[in-house]
């Protein structure tokens, strides 16, 4: 006999209610996932001088609305010291594909303890929400690669008919960061498909001595670009650096350890923690104040000479580029000496693709804080 639906459903809900072991273990499991994020409070402001002192928070920062009238949300770790002192705040992947970020920060709470900090250590995990969800550099409310760049807009707009890219970030910078920062590392990584030497900009002479302590491979001097976090920031009068990490779309272990040791030097030469606690700086620091970048005159297959990190000289060859059957068509020699600091990542380039930049100081009186 053919099973009738009605006689179906009653056959399924004798199944489920016979088994009572069964239906309460899936009922326990669900739950115990949702615990771990249903004691989080969501808000819509943050003073972090107001939390209480000697303990960790979590919140979930509430920035817009979605096309569905949900919420975009923030997560933002504050971890008040016992004792007073300066607000540290460390913000990653306002790019949605810089991740290495996010487990410096992560790291860094976990290994965090209010009972040996003095101030407030402020992180932001992930700025770039819809970003982070469509794997996307740009803000992305509904797929695609949008056409927003956070770190090109803020401190952003509520005027009305502003983009909603322009409402988020004022969202994020009038609600979150600004209001809870004496000192700001904005962590990136290089974009897809180019990586980077571990690299600080900072375009001010206090932002440089965080960069210093960092111990990157290469310190830019740069005057900033208008609506990035750290160019707003340093014109706020609040010392602001940009630290790339790399590459995208990777957690890099020992990239991300230098950043956390770094972080920890800027925490102790701001009195959040004792110096002893910090690692020693490792390295020499090439500094920098302009850089040059490469491009090929033909497509094809990009053979780098010289890696990325290595000092070159005026007129070494530090790259090739073949065409399909592997003869060199194309030898390219940088036109300055210095050091590589970024370099494509997939040898298959177009004629005109850039291959690799070059940081180096240049002579120019106008270039002396940066070009």
């Amino acid at each position: 006999m053919i099973a009738t639906p009605f006689i179906r459903v009653l056959a399924i809900w004798a199944v489920l209610y016979a088994c009572p072991v069964a239906a309460q273990a899936t009922a326990t499991t669900s739950p115990a996932v949702m615990a771990d994020h249903g004691d989080i409070a969501t808000i819509d402001d943050l003073d972090a001088a107001a939390l209480a002192a000697g303990t960790i928070h979590r919140f979930w920062f509430r920035v817009s609305d979605t096309a569905l009238a949900q919420h975009w949300l923030v997560p933002v770790i504050v971890i008040r010291g016992d004792r007073p002192g300066p607000r540290l705040l460390l913000t990653a992947a306002v790019h949605g594909d810089e991740l290495n970020g996010i487990d410096v920060v992560q790291q860094l709470a976990a290994q965090a303890s209010p009972a040996t900090l003095s101030g407030t250590l402020m992180m932001v995990p992930g700025l770039n929400t819809p970003g982070l969800i469509n794997g996307t550099r740009n803000f992305s409310p509904r797929g695609g690669d949008g056409d927003d760049n956070l770190n090109r807009m803020m401190p952003g707009s509520d005027a009305p008919g502003a983009r909603i890219g322009a409402r988020y970030a004022h969202r994020l910078w009038h609600g979150l960061l600004r209001p809870n920062a004496d000192a700001v590392i904005d962590l990136h990584t290089q974009s897809r498909g180019t990586a980077y030497v571990f690299y600080a900009f900072a375009g001010t002479a206090r932002a440089r001595g965080m960069a210093a302590l960092i111990a990157p491979d290469v310190l830019r001097l740069d005057p900033g670009q208008d609506g990035t976090i750290e160019t707003e920031m340093n014109k706020a009068g609040v010392p602001a650096i940009t630290l790339e990490i790399g590459r995208p779309d990777i957690f890099d272990a020992a990239m991300n350890l230098r950043a956390i040791n770094g972080i920890r030097r800027v925490m102790a030469d701001m009195g959040m923690i004792v110096r002893a606690s910090a690692p020693a700086r490792p390295n020499e620091t090439f500094v920098a104040n302009n850089q040059v970048e490469l491009r090929t005159d033909h497509g094809g297959f990009v053979r780098l000479l010289a890696p990325l990190g290595q000092r070159v000289v005026v007129g070494q060859p530090v790259a090739t580029v073949s065409d399909a059957f592997g003869r060199v068509i194309e030898t390219l020699r940088a036109p300055v000496a210095g050091i590589i600091s970024t370099t494509a990542t997939n040898p298959l380039r177009d004629a005109g693709s850039m291959v690799m930049r070059i940081a180096f100081v240049s002579d120019d009186p106008a270039c002396r804080e940066g070009c």
